[in-house]
């Protein structure tokens, strides 16, 4: 196996408190499962939102919680017995299993909205850059 040399980005990078933590995310190996299935789309210039498929899942079912640059979305699911008991299933296709989807956010990422509508659960983002993290033209000062 090849080694990775991870050298030319330390010489270029300051102050990069993340990295370490976005290697290990990127590293780690779990099984995608494909459920709820999601989209992202680009709304806008700084306009983001994640479309998730929940069908079968009320508001007070689904968690959602923005915390340290991680999007987490939880789904609790129903057991089969808090289903109806009277319906007898010749095929069940619409899960209704417990789920987390997590995303990584950009430091300036922030969750504006959630909303479920006819089965889809969307969350508004936005990519709000502070004027601090803007980028500004230094001047240079004239020797003395």
């Amino acid at each position: 196996m090849r080694a990775l040399d991870l050298s030319p980005l330390f010489r270029s990078t300051v102050g990069f408190d993340r990295f370490d933590r976005l290697f290990d995310q990127a590293s780690r190996i779990e099984a995608p499962t494909g459920y709820p299935p999601y989209n992202i789309e680009k709304q806008g210039e700084d306009k983001y939102r994640i479309t998730m498929a929940v069908a079968g899942f009320k508001d007070e079912d689904i968690e959602i919680v923005s915390q340290d640059g991680t999007l987490v979305v939880t789904g609790k699911g129903k057991e089969q017995a808090e289903t109806d008991t009277n319906v007898t299933y010749l095929h069940r296709g619409i899960a209704a299993r417990a789920f987390e989807r997590r995303f990584a956010l950009a430091d300036t990422v922030k969750v504006t909205e959630a909303k479920l509508e006819n089965g889809l659960l969307h969350i508004d983002l936005v990519h709000e850059v502070p004027e601090e993290r803007k980028p500004r033209t230094i001047k240079i000062a004239k020797a003395a």
